[in-house]
């Protein structure tokens, strides 16, 4: 029988979706579960891109330019204005998902054997796309009880070498919460111009930061202009995940230029997706403050139940929608899995993602989980509930 490719071996499975199989088991045994593992926001989209999408007038489906609608690209460009990004319609490319933009921002920066550094815990794809683009992650850790927050200058100092082609962060961060300080961002900046990097910069989060500490784009920061690839996506803000409409932002020319020959391999970005995308940019402001305040209120239910529950700790995630919880457990991918195949509390129980799989080194994150808070806050308080019930029953707790 022929053997499957090197590549596919290596290739993580999802900690976020590998314990599908067990939910929809427990769904199918009439158990309802409240699901914590996923950053699917359960706020509708705007109702701008309903009627775009209800009211397309289009007799073919027909192929979109490669980089993407110029329309969708210019409205962008008075977005990201709005942050004090200054861009043009050339500096943007539509892809498919944030995913894709990272993909091919790896494809076309990175050789085979190059690596990247990335702070950990992080968001488990970008290893999946390291291993497509053939390329290798070095992590540095950040810790739970310092609140996540990036290692000093030295750490990363300490893992370049010749083969290192530059650094990727996410930035609000995904797992963690974490904000990006500017003293931070500054501190990569220098590593970045020292040692001539990439800067690959996630900030799809951008409109969740709930400080009043600034958000501090990769694209704000002066004199690395050129090494800078900003990755965003309409997923989360204006809650459109099966859209599938990203966008990868450089000012680098030659880079752009390679990004464009993947994306005429893969010929175009998703049309009626960008049809979508372009509409809800007209959102009116009050539909960004209603989400906003709504994940604030859910921020303030989740980490307060959870700091309540005994043995739990997470720190006060400063943006995006998630948090990484430590438990009195001995191994959260178990616990995981024993919640859904295991534990039931009056017919219900929850589904978290190991914080495991957001990490490269082998054992870390053996007793933490990520929460994403996008349920709505009564599912959230029942979530915190059960719990608290499952930690009580689960024969693997561990007491400090």
């Amino acid at each position: 029988m022929p053997v499957i490719s090197k590549r596919a071996v290596e290739m993580p499975k999802s900690p976020i979706r590998k314990l599908v199989p067990l939910a929809d088991a427990a769904k199918r045994r009439g158990t309802k579960i409240y699901h914590l593992n996923i950053g699917q926001p359960d706020l509708s989209s705007p109702q701008e891109a309903m009627e775009a999408l209800r009211k397309i007038d289009i007799d073919v489906l027909a192929y979109s330019p490669s980089d993407g609608f110029l329309s969708l690209r210019e409205k962008l460009v008075g977005y990201y204005d709005q942050y004090q990004i200054k861009l043009s319609p050339d500096d943007i490319i539509i892809t498919t998902g944030g995913s894709e933009a990272v993909l091919f921002a790896f494809m076309s920066c990175l050789n085979p054997g190059d690596e990247i550094i990335v702070p950990e815990p992080a968001y488990a794809n970008y290893m999946a796309f390291a291993i497509s683009a053939g390329a290798v992650i070095r992590t540095v850790p950040t810790s739970i009880e310092s609140g996540f927050a990036l290692p000093e200058l030295e750490e990363f100092e300490a893992l370049i070498n010749e083969r290192t082609r530059g650094i990727l962060i996410c930035n609000p961060n995904n797992p963690t919460g974490y904000l990006y300080t500017r003293k931070e961002m500054n501190r990569i900046r220098d590593i970045v111009k020292k040692h001539d990097l990439f800067l690959f910069s996630d900030e799809v989060y951008r409109e969740f930061i709930y400080t009043g500490s600034p958000y501090i784009s990769a694209c704000h920061l002066e004199g690395i202009e050129q090494n800078v690839v900003l990755i965003d996506s309409v997923s989360k803000r204006y809650s459109e995940c099966g859209i599938r409409i990203g966008a990868l932002i450089t000012k680098n020319k030659e880079l752009r230029d390679a990004v464009m020959k993947f994306c005429q391999a893969r010929l175009s970005p998703p049309l009626l997706g960008q049809i979508v995308a372009e509409a809800s940019i007209d959102a009116p402001r009050s539909y960004m403050i209603h989400t906003y305040e709504e994940y604030i209120e859910r921020r303030n239910c989740l980490i307060d139940g959870l700091n309540k529950i005994p043995g739990v700790y997470s720190p006060i995630p400063m943006g995006a929608f998630y948090t990484v919880a430590k438990l009195p457990i001995d191994d959260s991918d178990k616990f995981c899995a024993w919640c859904l195949s295991e534990f039931e509390y009056e017919g219900e129980t929850i589904m978290m993602a190991p914080a495991s799989g957001f990490y490269t080194v082998p054992g870390r994150g053996h007793n933490e989980v990520r929460i994403a808070y996008v349920l709505k806050k009564e599912d959230l308080q029942r979530a915190l509930f059960l719990l608290g019930k499952a930690l009580e029953q689960y024969p693997g707790r561990v007491e400090e």
